[in-house]
């Protein structure tokens, strides 16, 4: 594994040792403790940020936020560090002498501007909205992305087909761009443009580190550099100096004392004072950061070429290592070593699907159904299930497009929107809620087919995350693919990924690879396709394409979306 280090400490695999792993979400943050030997989880803890998910207001100052913000509050992540790693340790019933080292993975790409020594800008400027760290579905940058792609097409820039011919508004680029743009000062005064994945690694162990994931995913690294100061210059005049503030240079290479870290590898050791916020042993190894989709890969045991991992939360991110090299259009990127060192690491992903699900139950459940829905025990989205399952496949007459949150693969446009055809009067709730959940997955469809196109196939479909627990929507999927899915043997995937991570780069495992074998689990074949309802998805999944090609164009629903945003300013 060139370029990792590990450990000086020489660590035997035994029952006695145990790593942390902690997963940095949308809405809180989850820390589990793992047994080295076999990846057994003792035991767990979450925090929910005090902020959630910064969208209409600063916290304080009360100041609106545009359309399509979202920001997020860096002492929430902090928090997560001094509330649910103790307590996780204590749920373990592990002493804290025997945890060897830790792991972190986070939402990408959530960004931030920072001083030289790791401050964000939010905390001395709190009520400028681009001093706040910018969460992955901030969206508010398309325009941005748009010139980047349009700029990057005509110069025939060699790195934009790595990202499937259109990078995302939600990336660095673009984000930075629309800080450059719109608060020149802040932009100014940001000294690093830092991933809080990186962010939060330099909070544990003092040193600034930068992971080859974000890099290469979020950061268009591609052949050991980033997009040329002329690029960036044609952009804006004042953008040429930006990878500057992102402070890396090739893997292993140190510029200004950062260095490009691969993944699995020392980051450093805790300090002090984050052994005060864990109640873990100073010293002890810190892993490289990582991403939550990526680092999941290993706690699935799903390492190997063509095993693609379905991240399937409030978004879904699809990760998939491969050992040869295409250009996939509309994927997310391919990174060399980007999964495991080694191999080449695609990604693709869909913006919205438990968020598609949690918009609708929440804003669509009528009186009489929550009522019923109480009376059984049940949830919105339990009661939606139960009804929506008693259907044929067809039943309710809709098809619907899956881009509430936009389209992340394969178009890459933020500024789309979802779309449902074919409601009548006599149109139910769990008819419309049945739809939304075919259109997700005939979105991961609409992937799947665009790699194997591609030359890219795709042997295994593992699907993660906690849409895993809805069994009528994994059997969808598996009709809908026409293929079984295997599934994950743990509820926390990137926690117990981050966990595989913090043994390899505390010695324990010699790589990824072997610690996933040992550490990681999953069920084969744990949903299998029925023939019939297959052959009746085809014919929904023919209209599917079709809805997408007609509004993929993004005439009709740009132009929505532009007079919505005028009438709300």
């Amino acid at each position: 594994m060139q370029g990792l280090r590990t450990h000086p400490l020489e660590i035997s695999v035994n029952a006695n040792k145990f790593v942390v792993g902690v997963d940095f979400g949308t809405l809180s943050g989850r820390a589990v403790v793992v047994r080295v030997s076999d990846g057994a989880e003792l035991g767990s803890a979450v925090h929910e940020y005090a902020h959630g998910v910064i969208e209409r207001e600063l916290p304080g100052s009360g100041l609106k936020l545009g359309p399509d913000w979202a920001l997020q509050a860096p002492q929430d992540w902090i928090d997560v560090l001094r509330e649910a790693v103790p307590a996780a340790l204590a749920a373990a019933g592990v002493q804290a002498g025997d945890v060897i080292g830790i792991g972190t993975d986070f939402t990408a790409c959530t960004v931030l501007p920072a001083t030289a020594d790791g401050t964000p800008l939010c905390a001395q400027t709190p009520e400028r909205p681009h001093a706040w760290p910018k969460l992955w579905k901030h969206h508010a940058a398309q325009p941005h992305a748009d010139r980047i792609n349009e700029l990057a097409a005509r110069r025939g820039e060699r790195w934009l087909p790595r990202y499937g011919g259109k990078i995302s508004s939600e990336w660095q680029f673009a984000k930075a761009l629309q800080v450059l743009e719109e608060d020149p000062e802040t932009y100014a005064r940001a000294e690093r443009w830092i991933e809080a994945a990186d962010w939060i690694i330099w909070q544990l162990t003092g040193v600034e580190s930068r992971n080859i994931c974000t890099a290469g995913y979020k950061g268009i690294f591609q052949d050991e550099a980033y997009p040329s100061e002329e690029f960036l210059a044609e952009l804006n005049p004042g953008f040429a100096g930006f990878t500057a503030k992102l402070a890396t240079g090739q893997v292993g290479e140190k510029i200004g004392g950062v260095t490009l870290a691969p993944l699995g590898g020392l980051a450093g050791t805790l300090t002090a004072e984050a052994a005060a916020w864990t109640g873990l042993p100073e010293g002890i190894a810190v892993a490289v950061g990582n991403v939550d989709a990526h680092v999941t890969a290993a706690a699935a045991d799903a390492v190997r070429p063509g095993q693609m991992v379905a991240i399937m939360g409030t978004s879904t991110c699809h990760i998939m290592p491969s050992d040869q090299l295409a250009e996939v259009p509309g994927m997310c990127g391919v990174v060399r070593d980007g999964i495991v060192p080694g191999l080449w690491g695609y990604e693709a992903g869909q913006s919205a699907v438990g968020d598609i699900f949690a918009w609708y139950a929440d804003s669509h459940f009528p009186a009489e159904y929550a009522e019923a829905a109480a009376a059984l025990g049940m949830n919105a989205h339990e009661y939606l299930t139960s009804l929506a399952e008693k259907q044929a496949v067809g039943e309710h007459g809709l098809v619907a497009l899956d881009w509430f949150g936009g389209n992340r693969s394969v178009l890459v446009d933020h500024n789309l929107s979802g779309v449902i055809v074919g409601q009548t009067l006599a149109t139910r709730p769990e008819d419309v809620y049945r739809a939304l959940i075919e259109s997700t997955a005939f979105g991961a469809r609409m992937i799947v087919e665009t790699f194997e196109r591609a030359g890219v196939p795709v042997g295994e479909f593992v699907v993660a995350g906690g849409l895993l627990k809805n069994s009528f929507l994994m059997q969808v999927y598996a009709d809908v693919l026409r293929r079984p899915l295997s599934a994950i043997g743990s509820d926390q995937g990137p926690a117990l990924g981050s966990a595989i991570h913090a043994a390899v780069a505390a010695g324990a495992y010699p790589d990824i690879e072997r610690a996933a074998a040992a550490m990681g689990k999953r069920t084969q074949a744990a949903y299998v396709p029925d023939q019939a309802r297959a052959d009746a998805y085809d014919r929904l999944y023919a209209e599917y394409q079709n809805l997408h090609d007609h509004f993929g164009d993004g005439r009709m629903l740009h132009t929505l979306r532009a007079i919505r945003n005028e009438a709300a300013s």
